[in-house]
């Protein structure tokens, strides 16, 4: 793995945050939380990133991160190239690199990627050139290190300290990037009680998600803990033989009013969408008074704002804007 790091110790990737302190960790969550404003209040923009241009490449879809990132750096202040893999070059033969190097001569600063294949964001922050910073947008199953950002600055809102913590991830764990970055990060922030939720051909391989409790029905998962996080099933990442059952599924592991009484009456439930609703949440759940989902939503560009100010780093980003 590329080094993440500047030799002065500041963050110049974000590929991954397995190899993460949590100094590194707290310190952008706290810099995420100054640009978090109310709904309907304006948002915060600055013009902190004037001059640097942030390129977007996603050869998968995505509706939340791709906007949110493109929010993120206008908002303060940069030039955005948004490059789909079906428009571009690439369809055409050329590499991944050849792409790189092309938009690097375009004096594109930051590229923001999100690909099906594991390693392409490593392979293309490993041939950069040094001014140029390289951000995961999501990588295959591997990690969605922004993702698991803001579903920490989310828990932190609502849950303030991490040390107390029970939190059950529900769902797809084998195939899912969100679980796997979820759970570097609230590892590295203390959570003592992590568990993962799964039918049993959904659950990871054993050498994964060490010290997480394993548990294959939902009632035993979430009795008693804080947060309640759902996943959908990762269905472009199956063959076909491996798909469950929509109906089946719901009734073992959807989840519904009656279920979440098993969980602490205040514990909080979280998805990083798409939902499936009636697969893997209900709705009245999904839109009830426990969720937080749309928090998550708005916590997005405050994270990818906060992770694209750390990475360019030279300068101080002053924000306008809010009440």
């Amino acid at each position: 793995m590329t080094n993440q790091l500047r030799a002065d110790g500041t963050l110049r990737h974000l590929l991954t945050l397995e190899s993460l302190a949590r100094t590194d960790i707290e310190r952008l969550l706290d810099r995420a939380q100054t640009f978090v404003r109310p709904l309907g209040a304006k948002p915060p923009v600055s013009t902190a990133l004037a001059g640097i241009t942030v390129a977007n490449l996603f050869t998968e879809p995505s509706t939340r991160t791709r906007v949110s990132f493109e929010l993120a750096a206008k908002r303060l202040g940069a030039d955005v190239v948004n490059l789909e893999v079906q428009l571009s070059s690439r369809v055409k033969g050329e590499s991944m690199l050849d792409t790189v190097y092309t938009l690097q001569s375009l004096h594109v600063d930051v590229m923001v990627i999100r690909d099906p294949e594991a390693g392409v964001p490593d392979l293309v922050a490993a041939n950069v050139a040094p001014h140029v910073s390289v951000l995961s947008a999501g990588e295959a199953h591997v990690s969605h290190p922004t993702q698991g950002l803001l579903d920490a600055l989310t828990v932190r809102q609502h849950k303030k300290r991490f040390e107390k913590l029970g939190i059950a991830i529900v769902g797809d764990i084998r195939h899912s990037r969100v679980a796997r970055s979820a759970y570097h990060v609230f590892r590295t922030l203390g959570v003592p009680d992590l568990r993962i939720v799964a039918p049993e051909s959904l659950l990871p391989a054993a050498k994964e998600f060490a010290g997480c409790a394993r548990h294959t029905t939902l009632e035993a998962g979430i009795k008693d803990v804080d947060v309640v996080m759902m996943l959908r099933i990762q269905k472009e990442r199956m063959g076909q033989v491996d798909l469950p059952d929509a109906d089946r599924y719901f009734s073992m592991y959807g989840l519904t009013p009656e279920r979440l009484e098993h969980a602490r009456p205040d514990a909080i439930v979280m998805h990083p969408q798409p939902m499936n609703r009636g697969i893997e949440i209900a709705s009245d759940v999904a839109d009830g008074k426990q969720s937080v989902i749309r928090d998550q939503v708005r916590n997005g560009v405050a994270v990818r704002m906060a992770v694209l100010a750390e990475v360019v780093g030279s300068r101080a980003v002053t924000v306008e804007g809010g009440r």
